[in-house]
């Protein structure tokens, strides 16, 4: 198939962001492996296998205040008038008590404790001003978790408590899903990583993108930059196709060095060229042997968007796990948001001071080459295909989407 075939197939008509989101999913299939990781290293990573607790936590009755462990019914009467006195040994029977911390092993025969500051001392023996009932201010063995319980299944996500609670259970590993390896692939003759010339660009959506999958719960590739040149590029792409997915930033539209879209469906297929989305329609979304391929725009701000459009659910669906929705606030537009009938838009704003709360103001700096333009945003209104902009005073919802996983 020739360049402009391919090229031209994509921008005839533009995919809708959903349309391509569905065509992308059918060619992704979720992780199946299963990997055992250290359980200090399990943070934000998804549970293989349901997890049943082999142990009680705690395993043994404790004290849960500091104070005296008492058999409870020998306290009964006790007031700040008319205090009961028992006997101070260091084994528990009826009419002792036994000093205790928090945590410490429940003494036999004592079956609950009274608080430290509900006591006084007087010449070796204890006043008690509080009666106390049968298991009071005692972690009961089990209390926490029991033999069988079940803590977690497969799908889970784990956060630092729940390293603590398998610790607790005497777990030194657990069974996660491998991170998606996710290989990042900056093209383009015209990047160099230091001293740009004139003509050249430091390379910045490789790393961008890099970031994002780890972020995201993926284990990134970040090669180096590959030059616009189809030998090199089908080379490259298909060094990497042991990956769960390949990216590529840069080259996806359809001007003399965007080989990319040819490339991909020279040894795969190109599922999608061009989607109805702004900033970043030239996106091509691909399969080569069974690797999906996304060659995501030059431009940093489409870039940027189409990896959280695309790249984002796509190690969500390989880690077998719902796409969490961003974090949301409701907000008044300050001034008309602008869009393009037909097309998704992406219009990044800024939250400024308003007499009743927040508003939601566009930024200046709104092209999709100025990636400030995204570091000064607090977020942005996705304006549906449907509506020809937003006018100011409605009500619109700011997506904060780097603040999500």
């Amino acid at each position: 198939m020739d360049h402009e075939d391919v090229r031209e197939r994509g921008f005839r008509r533009r995919t809708r962001v959903s349309a391509a989101r569905d065509k992308l999913a059918e060619v992704v299939a979720g992780i199946e492996e299963t990997k055992h990781v250290p359980v200090g290293d399990a943070d934000g990573r998804i549970v293989a296998e349901s997890v049943t607790a082999e142990r009680n936590v705690p395993h043994y009755d404790r004290a849960a205040m500091d104070g005296y462990a008492v058999v409870a019914e020998d306290t009964f009467g006790a007031s700040e008038r008319s205090p009961v006195r028992l006997a101070l040994d260091e084994r528990g029977a009826a009419g002792v008590a036994v000093p205790v911390h928090t945590g410490s092993p429940l003494p036999a025969g004592a079956d609950a404790v009274v608080m430290l500051e509900e006591t006084e001392v007087h010449d070796g023996e204890l006043d008690v001003f509080d009666a106390v009932a049968t298991g009071e201010n005692v972690g009961e063995t089990g209390e926490d978790v029991a033999i069988g319980d079940r803590l977690y299944d497969a799908g889970d996500v784990l956060g630092p408590s729940d390293l603590g609670l398998l610790t607790s259970l005497g777990h030194e590993t657990v069974a996660v899903v491998p991170e998606p390896d996710v290989a990042v692939l900056p093209t383009g003759e015209e990047l160099v990583q230091t001293d740009p010339a004139p003509g050249e660009i430091i390379e910045t959506n490789g790393l961008t993108v890099s970031r994002l999958v780890e972020r995201w719960g993926g284990s990134a590739r970040y090669r180096d930059i590959v030059t616009d040149d189809e030998t090199v590029l089908r080379a490259a792409i298909t060094e990497n196709l042991d990956a769960d997915v390949v990216v590529t930033t840069g080259g996806s539209s359809v001007g003399q060095r965007d080989l990319l879209p040819h490339v991909i469906d020279d040894i795969g297929e190109v599922l999608v060229h061009g989607v109805a989305l702004r900033p970043g329609h030239p996106v091509a979304l691909g399969v080569v042997e069974e690797t999906p391929v996304l060659a995501l725009p030059g431009y940093p701000v489409a870039c940027l968007i189409n990896a959280v459009q695309f790249l984002r659910p796509t190690i969500k669906w390989l880690l077998n796990t719902p796409v969490p929705d961003h974090p949301t606030i409701q907000t008044t537009a300050g001034e008309k948001l602008r869009s393009e009938p037909g097309t998704r838009t992406f219009a990044r704003v800024q939250l400024e001071p308003g007499e009743d709360g927040p508003i939601a103001s566009p930024l200046r700096l709104s092209g999709a080459g100025v990636l400030s333009s995204v570091t000064r945003a607090d977020g942005w209104v996705v304006i549906e295909e449907a509506l020809e902009g937003i006018p100011a005073g409605e009500t619109v919802t700011v997506e904060r989407w780097e603040w999500s996983a």
